[in-house]
């Protein structure tokens, strides 16, 4: 069991951030089969992209340096707050001192010796930062940076939903609800990672709260030097990935007839809450197009809105979920 200790002022600066580093490794991780599998469209895509950069890059060094549940850190650095980008997270994966990644690649081999004889001359390289930083930006552009707005927009969304629980029931209730398995006890947070026994006072930096699509199973913590502490969690609306079907083909060509190919798309989306500029990020459309959209749907009776601090966001009404629904059941 990893336990946080926390002073009020941790309270004061702990805030949310977005990590593409960690979603990328994530993604990595599931690609070559360690965690839960993803959709099947999306790995079938991704597979012969993922294949080539395995032969032509040091990915399989990255891939050393990967369990099902966690990894080097200075493959996936801490997020600094919610503007986080891929050009950041390479930026600081590229800055990091060779005697740092030396240490984490040693602590690593101890508990998963390497045998390839070809990934451990790639990871005893003194090139090996470069290496890796090459590799993972590969990675990213092939593979990742595709579905990353939808991604970003899922983790945005779960954010604003936290703020609000934030301001209506206070911390405990927020961080608690990130995971079933998390105790707010006082000032001190329990994480439930099992293969971990350790007591971290968060020394008044406060703690890093990042949303995910891709962390598994449960939780994800950082907490060694020099890193900023950071619990990663799953993010609200991820299982419309995995579980909820999504319309048909014919599902949405009968909303598309009756409301528009466009209105049928956000409709469909709203399931989960999101605000004009989150929804044009996920769904590649102009704000301001979006804008009008969202206009329609919400005078005709389909569309709900909501202020949560300073966004507004959407969401579809019973009337608006019957439609999505009856249309899916119908086909």
């Amino acid at each position: 069991m990893l336990r946080y200790t926390a002073t009020a002022e941790d309270l004061l600066r702990s805030r949310f951030a977005l990590s593409p580093a960690f979603e990328l490794c994530g993604l990595l991780r599931r690609l070559c089969g360690m965690g839960a599998p993803l959709p099947g469209g999306w790995a079938a895509r991704l597979a012969p992209g993922f294949a080539r950069l395995r032969r032509e890059t040091a990915l399989d060094a990255v891939l050393a340096l990967q369990t099902s549940s966690s990894g080097a850190n200075f493959v996936a650095p801490p997020p600094r707050g919610l503007a986080q980008t891929w050009a950041d997270d390479l930026a600081a994966i590229r800055a990091t001192p060779l005697s740092v990644a030396r240490d984490e690649i040693d602590r690593l081999g101890r508990r998963a010796p390497v045998r390839d004889p070809r990934v451990r001359a790639l990871l005893d390289s003194d090139e090996v930062v470069d290496l890796i930083g090459d590799a993972l930006d590969r990675a990213w552009n092939d593979l990742m940076a595709p579905d990353w707005s939808q991604l970003r927009a899922i983790c945005e969304r779960d954010v604003v939903h936290r703020v609000g629980v934030i301001g209506e029931r206070g911390w405990r209730e927020a961080i608690e609800g990130l995971d079933r398995g998390l105790v707010w006890s006082g000032l001190s947070l329990q994480v439930p990672l099992h293969s971990e026994n350790a007591v971290v006072d968060l020394s008044g930096e406060g703690l890093l709260m990042v949303p995910s699509v891709l962390v598994w199973p449960g939780v994800a913590a950082f907490y060694d030097e020099p890193w900023p502490k950071a619990l990663v969690y799953l993010a609200r609306g991820t299982s419309t990935l995995w579980e909820r079907a999504a319309p048909g083909p014919d599902a949405q060509a009968a909303l598309a007839a009756l409301l528009g190919r466009s209105r049928a798309r956000l409709l469909a989306e709203l399931g989960t809450p999101a605000s004009t500029s989150q929804l044009a990020r996920s769904l590649g459309m102009a704000p301001g197009a979006v804008g009008d959209h969202l206009a329609v749907l919400r005078a005709s009776g389909l569309l709900a809105r909501a202020r949560s601090g300073r966004a507004v966001l959407y969401r579809r009404t019973a009337l608006g979920d019957a439609l999505v629904e009856g249309a899916t059941e119908e086909m």
